[in-house]
């Protein structure tokens, strides 16, 4: 865990991490679900897999749980902690393939991570990936929702919320602590005096099903998108029901064909990827039932 990526990428040849995304470069297995370093696997993944046409950089995507009952797909949550508007544009097609392949959606909303919703806000990356969102959404790529704040995520204002890596990481960090804070709290009242323990076993049912509701582990697995294979990645410290969401995670997204799905979503946005790509910083926009997955599971032993 504490080798410098390029001692994991060049010496380490045989090490099980380059092994397991080994075997989907290969084809003998269709996604591979590590707990490992994460920036040794996207170095790895990235170096042996490649990157889809159209894609700079790959993205960590997961899902955080908000208020309406489901989860929202956020991205990046760490791989990139510099991004241009171009890479952030890359995000949100990404995102919208993964939750168009994972639950079905066709048009999934996705929203930009900024200090506030009115266009002008944000720094001048921002303020420029809002304006490459928008020509997104009127040329049919994407539905752009529009800016959204920090609490939106929790909220579930919008299917996918677009941001840096690190941005994401923290609000990534602030939502597993959540759990933890809920269970702590509860412990803490049933240890006070009579009258508040008597308080505490009536709102006990009401807790703990809230924090079973956010309990971090549940959303366990998070996607590297862009590349030309599945890699998923599962917490450091995930215990046993943790690792199992990741897996079932990675075996959905095999089952779904996710990587067609981002390549065919990035076809169509082509053109538009394509001007982005070459537009300079103040340049202005144009007007307007598949088989079981093979899982490469890596082993802990290095």
């Amino acid at each position: 865990m504490d080798d410098p990526i390029e001692v994991a990428l060049r010496r380490k040849k045989d090490s099980s991490m380059r092994v397991a995304v080994q075997q989907v470069r290969d084809s003998a297995a269709d996604v591979a679900v590590s707990a490992g370093n994460t920036g040794a696997l996207m170095a790895i993944s990235r170096y042996l897999l490649k990157t889809l046409d159209g894609i700079d950089r790959p993205a960590i995507a997961t899902q955080l749980p908000n208020a309406r009952g489901g989860a929202t797909t956020v991205l990046d949550l760490g791989a990139n902690v510099d991004c241009s508007e171009q890479h952030l544009l890359q995000f949100a097609v990404m995102g919208s393939a993964l939750v168009s392949a994972m639950f079905g959606q066709a048009a999934p909303s996705v929203g930009l991570l900024n200090i506030g919703e009115e266009a002008i806000k944000g720094s001048e990356t921002i303020k420029k990936a809002g304006d490459l969102l928008r020509f997104a959404a009127q040329a049919g790529d994407l539905n752009f929702f529009g800016n959204v704040e920090g609490n939106d995520i929790f909220k579930g204002t919008t299917d996918i919320v677009v941001c840096d890596g690190f941005v994401g990481n923290v609000a990534l960090k602030a939502s597993e602590g959540l759990a933890g804070m809920i269970g702590d709290f509860i412990k803490a009242e049933f240890s006070r005096n009579v009258l508040t323990k008597i308080a505490a076993l009536f709102a006990y049912p009401v807790l703990t099903a809230f924090k079973k509701r956010v309990d971090h582990r549940r959303y366990n697995g998070a996607a590297l998108l862009g590349l030309r294979g599945l890699v998923f990645k599962s917490h450091g410290s995930a215990d046993a029901f943790a690792f199992e969401r990741a897996l079932n995670r990675a075996y959905d997204a095999a089952r779904n064909n996710l990587v067609g799905k981002v390549k065919d979503r990035i076809s169509h946005a082509a053109p538009l990827l394509a001007h982005a790509a070459i537009q300079s910083p103040d340049a202005a926009l144009p007007g307007a039932g598949a088989d079981p997955a093979r899982v490469a599971l890596q082993s802990p032993v290095h």
